[in-house]
């Protein structure tokens, strides 16, 4: 059985424009996924990438481009400068890893509301009450975004550190079996294929 670790934040809209296509593809060819939320900002300082705001205005322009594109492509709605980005993405990573811990509700499911309460219901991701929303929402006990959150904190920081060991640069990036490595929404069907033996 493959296994794919799944490093992302929730704050990428990328990551958010994925939908639900990961799941689908591990379920197709009976995958593990393990979701390892990781903090973006210092994953490109520790990578050489650069956060988006610092970036030249025409990189800045083909990205808003690039996801409306996409959005219109898989039918996902998007607020291309939603009101609370940048946010404090780490109460929504910390609840995250609760939860899968936890088990009992759907993880992707729980990643799915994150991404979307930031990019297309206009919601602030680091308040309490909207993390206990998307929690519930995916089966889980609310109360997980309370007392997950020193666990949540230490193993956000180690996913941090095996991102960087694994040559995780960007979100969404998965890896499989430990060494197959794919970057970006955009390199699904290529992780199927892999999946399938095909490339």
């Amino acid at each position: 059985m493959a296994r794919i670790d799944y490093f992302f934040s929730t704050i990428s809209p990328f990551t958010y424009l994925a939908g639900n296509r990961l799941e689908e593809i591990a379920a197709r060819h009976g995958a593990t996924i393990t979701y390892k939320p990781v903090d973006i900002i210092a994953l490109f300082g520790r990578t050489g990438g650069t956060p988006p705001p610092q970036r030249h205005e025409s990189r800045q322009r083909y990205r808003l481009a690039e996801l409306r594109r996409i959005a219109a492509r898989t039918g996902m709605p998007i607020n291309l400068k939603p009101a609370h980005f940048p946010t404090n993405a780490a109460p929504a990573a910390y609840a995250i890893i609760a939860a899968q811990d936890a088990q009992g509700g759907d993880v992707g499911a729980l990643v799915r509301n994150v991404l979307r309460a930031c990019w297309a219901e206009e919601r602030d991701i680091a308040e309490d009450a909207v993390v206990k929303d998307c929690l519930a929402a995916a089966g889980f006990d609310p109360g997980l975004a309370d007392s997950g959150l020193l666990a949540g904190a230490e193993t956000y920081a180690k996913n941090l550190e095996e991102a960087v060991e694994k040559g995780v640069f960007g979100s969404p990036f998965y890896i499989v079996d430990g060494e197959e490595p794919f970057w970006g929404q955009d390199r699904l069907d290529d992780l199927e294929l892999h999946l399938a033996g095909k490339i």
